[in-house]
């Protein structure tokens, strides 16, 4: 249940098991919630965008991902896949799982992917991203691509 804004520290909180809630100080305004799997999107899509990252997730997420795409003809692993967040009050840290291209500097690319990661969930939800994690789980090699296009015998 939500608490009262009355008791509530700088405008925000936080429903048990709930989604953040934030308060622009106005009451006639009403609250913005800001759910957990929101932040996790947010953080998916900006990982996504930096040159060198080649998937999210790790190798059985990924093989479940392709499995429910020939099964199904969905889109395979989800949005954000590969992504953990934990949200408080007033801020986030979120947890990435990557598979890199082979030939990036990983140091430069994580870097990359960090700042990117970090300054999109903030300025679209206003949380204090407090740490970014990345754990470099895989590398796609060259070869690796041509092995898949080959293997495929059916479109």
């Amino acid at each position: 249940m939500a608490q009262d804004d009355a008791e509530q520290p700088s405008g925000t909180s936080e429903t048990r098991n709930g989604p953040l809630e934030q308060h622009d100080g106005d009451d006639r305004g009403g609250r913005t919630s800001i759910a957990d799997s929101v932040v996790q999107k947010i953080a998916a899509i900006a990982a996504r965008e930096v040159s060198g990252v080649h998937a999210l997730g790790s190798g059985v997420s990924r093989a479940f991902g392709a499995l429910r795409e020939r099964v199904s003809g969905g889109s395979g692993t989800s949005t954000s896949s590969g992504v953990r967040v934990e949200v408080g009050e007033k801020q986030a840290a979120v947890d990435l799982d990557v598979v890199v291209e082979y030939g990036v500097s990983i140091v430069e690319l994580t870097r990359a992917v960090r700042r990117n990661v970090l300054s999109s969930v903030e300025r679209m939800t206003g949380l204090d991203v407090i740490e970014v994690n990345i754990a470099v789980n895989d590398i796609r090699l060259p070869s690796e691509e041509s092995e898949a296009n080959e293997s495929s015998r059916v479109e």
